[in-house]
């Protein structure tokens, strides 16, 4: 018998405090990349109420980059929150009026020495293990829970800045819990949705709206359980938001970032870090690969983990389980992965094409799913070229 189960995943908006560090980050990553493609980058920021603290360490060959971007830090900062949608400090922050700190430090020479070979390919920035995933539940290829959540706090904000509903406030999170039977979506069973609002406006007038104007929209009647229930604000008037009422920090929703929950995590963030980084680049192989084994009908699910050793190209160990759902053995996908993906740093940089300024926009909604813009590891045009591999 197939087991039931319930399974929940969870999104937050752009306006998120956590999100905003993020987009930071990768705004400060994406200015380095735009002057020089191979800068090495570790930016963290901090967001406290009226206070942004951006810090980290940098590398360019030439010196006058580095400086340039650290006279513009600032002002990089106070547009993220610009364009976020915050105006004054009454709705979380007040992007021209806010404390911003920068403190950028040079990257370790030692650092630098253990990752560039002599021959200019480069060895992994840091060990660690890497995860990716892919499964047939949506049209991305995510895990249905994540994948509504996303959509869910995307349109709040789309509503939001077409002035659709102009009562709408930045910060906001969404939660989806989907029933399952196996590994088969059988309905959803509930959806949270906790936004942000402007001032004395009626709670029961604020939870009709939103499910008229977000929910309805993305979750059609026959996915919903017979007991579905909905809670817009369940704690209460959501009011006081963004920084003002929570603080952010760069890399703290690295489940939102990635698959939910669905699969394991090796615990490195993405943002602010340069694809030197195998933490980011190889989560995002990962990916690509586990998109194209599923894309290729080789598996209905796909987990693939990637580790590396810090200044060593090849990963240590490569692992496919495609959770009984393939028609070949895990160690047969093993292998044409192999034949397939070039897995050193330079290989999945040039893959990817990553040495370039596209890392804001991945910083809010996820990284993966993404089919509102053009990501090089959500392609799948690697499937043909696995099914030949495997034989």
């Amino acid at each position: 018998m197939e087991r039931r189960y319930l399974f929940t995943s969870e999104s937050v908006s752009e306006g998120h405090p956590d999100k905003l560090a993020d987009q930071i980050s990768d705004a400060i990553l994406d200015a380095f990349l735009a002057r020089e493609a191979s800068a090495k980058v570790a930016c963290e920021t901090l967001v406290a109420d009226n206070l942004i603290v951006i810090a980290g360490e940098f590398r360019t060959a030439d010196p006058a980059i580095y400086d340039d971007i650290r006279a513009r830090a600032e002002e990089i900062a106070r547009q993220v929150l610009r364009d976020a949608g915050y105006r004054e400090a009454d709705t979380g922050i007040d992007p021209d009026r806010c404390e911003v700190q920068v403190r950028f430090n040079h990257q370790s020479i030692q650092i630098n020495k253990g990752i560039v070979h002599a021959d200019g390919q480069l060895g992994a920035g840091d060990q660690g293990l890497m995860f990716g995933y892919a499964c047939d539940e949506t049209p991305d290829l995510m895990p249905y829970p994540i994948w509504l959540a996303h959509r869910l706090v995307m349109r709040q904000a789309q509503l939001r800045k077409s002035g659709a509903l102009p009562w709408l406030r930045p910060d906001a999170k969404s939660q989806v819990t989907v029933h399952y039977e196996g590994q088969r979506v059988a309905g959803v069973d509930n959806v949270v949705i906790s936004t942000q609002i402007e001032r004395n406006l009626d709670p029961a007038w604020v939870a009709r709206e939103v499910t008229r104007e977000i929910i309805d929209p993305l979750l059609p009647a026959n996915l919903r359980a017979a007991d579905f229930r909905i809670w817009v604000n369940p704690a209460g008037p959501f009011e006081i938001g963004g920084p003002n009422g929570d603080t952010g920090l760069t890399g703290r929703k690295i489940i939102v970032d990635t698959y939910g929950g669905a699969c394991p995590h090796g615990g490195g963030a993405f943002s602010g870090k340069d694809p030197s980084k195998v933490d980011r680049s190889a989560a995002y192989m990962a990916r690509y690969i586990a998109k194209n084994i599923v894309a290729a009908g080789l598996a209905r699910r796909c987990l693939v983990q990637i580790a590396y050793a810090i200044g060593v190209a090849e990963p240590v160990s490569v692992m496919i389980d495609s959770q009984g759902t393939a028609g070949v053995a895990d160690a047969a996908l093993e292998a044409a992965v192999k034949k397939v993906f070039r897995l050193t740093p330079s290989g999945i940089i040039e893959t990817l094409d990553l040495a370039r300024p596209i890392y804001r926009q991945t910083a809010a909604y996820g990284h993966f799913g993404r089919s509102d813009i053009d990501l090089k590891w959500e392609r799948t045009d690697r499937a043909a070229s696995l099914k030949a591999a495997v034989g």
